[in-house]
């Protein structure tokens, strides 16, 4: 013949506050401890434990007259405790709900100025051709400066020119910058990141 399966605490604890609802009334430790077994199937020695955990939760009552403890819950209180946890848990979840919205709204606001477009990849393409142009310019006045001087004054003019062009393209670059980290308020970082601008960008 099987055994009965004893109760889980919290199949106690539903019992123990079926008592006390059922009752309506003040009771002292030890009365708990003989009505939980009688009336409510809950072994004795549990019914400190459980009233305990009870009393932490709220949901029972406790106060000490003279030198006896009493302890009571009435169903108006648990309604009470119940529409209040409601309550709460309503106010998190709206202001939950404004963060989420908040954050989409400013998701959305960065990435206004960030879309792939023809001018941005021209201005990437045509930055890397000028980078790559002066750094062979900067190669062959190397290799000829001790050369043709007319060969090295044409050089250093070609040089000039093309470091020109580069600083041009710079400015243009550093002003959209500005606007982007002015109208948007991007950190220089993260627009250095999202359009492919080296941290070691400068004027040349």
């Amino acid at each position: 013949m099987s055994r009965r399966k004893g109760l889980s605490l919290e199949e106690k604890r539903q019992k123990m506050l079926e008592l006390f609802y059922e009752k309506k009334d003040f009771y002292q430790l030890k009365e708990l401890e003989k009505l939980g077994p009688k009336e409510k199937g809950v072994i004795s020695q549990s019914v400190k434990e459980v009233v305990t955990s009870l009393v932490d939760d709220g949901l029972v009552d406790t106060d000490k007259i003279g030198t006896c403890v009493y302890f009571w819950a009435f169903p108006s209180k648990a309604e009470t405790t119940r529409k209040r946890k409601l309550e709460d848990v309503e106010v998190r979840l709206k202001t939950a709900k404004k963060r989420l919205t908040a954050s989409q709204i400013k998701m959305k606001e960065t990435q206004i100025g960030r879309e792939d477009n023809s001018d941005r990849t021209e201005a990437l393409n045509r930055l890397g051709e000028l980078e790559e142009s002066h750094c062979q310019l900067t190669e062959k006045i190397q290799k000829y400066k001790d050369s043709d001087p007319d060969v090295l004054q044409k050089i250093v003019e070609e040089t000039e020119v093309a470091r020109e062009a580069v600083n041009r393209w710079t400015d243009n670059i550093e002003a959209v910058k500005s606007w982007c980290r002015t109208k948007f308020f991007i950190e220089e970082d993260t627009l250095n990141k999202q359009f492919g601008i080296p941290a070691e960008f400068d004027y040349v």
